[in-house]
């Protein structure tokens, strides 16, 4: 049995390791924390580790609002900061998001949140002027700590402390998120679905104004973010009400080679923090989530102009990432430089999946069957996946 996770501790806890600090911000926080913790409580079934890394996370994102409420007092320039024409790369998980985000990330012109960044978005104290941020060295050992203890990891995401990685991280701070990834938490993840994503939203871009502050008093200076994270498939119009400038890079790929994957990974987290991890029970809730999630999505992209979208396809993300990278300039309004495209080459031939050991996964093993999944995403299917496959049917015969 695991121990019960107090919401008055997790506040008091922040508090203390912040030296007194006691302004959280928008208070909108609250009723989500006091439904995830009692989600948690009542039907997580964390183990006493995964209990007491759950609750170190949880004081973490509390500290962190404070930190970034205590940074806006002494410094409102911050909230000034611009986010012009932010690119967010979204798609179901397992569609080469993380390959493009990566292979973009090489040209200097734009800003992307590192690993270490979304870990620690706050400073820790005063800011060194000259040698590597102290963040850096606590995301190398937590990264380390979590392959050692989960090797299989690194087969399905190729987690590095420096390398760029998913926002949504950043998006826990609100508790209005994605945080059904670490346990299995119906009551919560129910209760989310329903809820109105703008407070998360509006609070992830305060979080980015924050970043890219620090990243131009560090003297780094680009025009524009390019981001990616498949949890923006589950409320992208919320994502152009906030960032209504907005440009979406949307992966594509089959959901039945694609949810068994992120099924696996998902569940793969959930032993993390407990010994009672169900992959069948991972693999219902993931497959519910992204079907509807794409569903919405589609009747989002229904009422946009088309050119905001950018369609990819996952074979190409990965097998053909530069040639990708060069359709994503002009959707964009860029041009490609020499300089980048060379920086980009270079990076895909230091970092081929093939290094990696292949993700071991079926449909069998997470409790999924071809039928219910093919008619759980038909609207997707139909639309995306189907026409490509006849395409590329007629083309190799």
């Amino acid at each position: 049995m695991s121990s019960i996770i107090d919401i008055h501790f997790l506040l008091d806890a922040a508090v203390q390791r912040s030296n007194g600090l006691n302004d959280f911000g928008d208070p909108s926080f609250l009723p989500a924390l006091e439904r995830l913790v009692h989600s948690i409580n009542a039907e997580g079934k964390l183990s006493e580790n995964g209990a007491a890394i759950f609750t170190e996370r949880l004081i973490e994102s509390l500290a962190s609002r404070l930190a970034l409420e205590s940074h806006l007092k002494r410094h409102p320039e911050i909230l000034q900061e611009e986010l012009k024409q932010p690119v967010f790369i979204i798609g179901l998980p397992r569609t080469g998001t993380t390959m493009l985000h990566r292979v973009l990330a090489r040209d200097r012109r734009f800003y992307t949140p590192l690993w270490w960044e979304v870990r620690f978005p706050a400073p820790l104290g005063p800011t060194p002027s000259e040698g590597e941020d102290p963040r850096v060295a606590l995301a190398k050992s937590e990264v380390k700590m979590m392959l050692e203890a989960m090797p299989e990891l690194l087969t399905m995401h190729p987690l590095d402390a420096e390398l760029p990685d998913e926002e949504v991280v950043l998006m826990e701070h609100s508790f209005l998120s994605a945080m059904y990834a670490y346990a299995n938490i119906p009551t919560y993840t129910e209760w989310l679905g329903k809820q109105d994503q703008t407070p998360a939203y509006r609070y992830l871009k305060r979080q980015l104004q924050f970043l890219q502050w620090q990243k131009r008093r560090r003297g780094e200076v680009a025009q524009r973010w390019i981001l990616k994270a498949p949890h923006h498939t589950h409320a992208m119009d919320v994502l152009f009400k906030v960032f209504p400038d907005a440009k979406v890079i949307q992966t594509h790929r089959d959901p039945l080679e694609t949810i068994p994957s992120m099924s696996s990974f998902a569940h793969t987290i959930w032993r993390v923090y407990s010994d009672q991890a169900d992959p069948r029970e991972a693999a219902a809730l993931w497959s519910a989530k992204f079907a509807k999630g794409l569903r919405d999505a589609i009747g989002v992209r229904d009422k946009l102009p088309a050119d905001r979208f950018l369609d990819v396809w996952y074979l190409d993300a990965v097998a053909k990432p530069l040639e990708v990278a060069r359709t994503v300039y002009p959707f964009i309004g860029m041009t490609l430089t020499d300089e980048a495209e060379k920086s980009m080459s270079e990076w895909i031939g230091q970092s081929s999946r093939d290094k990696r050991a292949p993700h071991d996964y079926s449909l069998e093993k997470m409790g999924l069957t071809r039928s219910k999944l093919e008619s759980d995403f038909d609207e997707y299917r139909q639309r995306y996946i189907l026409p490509r496959k006849v395409m590329s049917a007629g083309a190799n015969p």
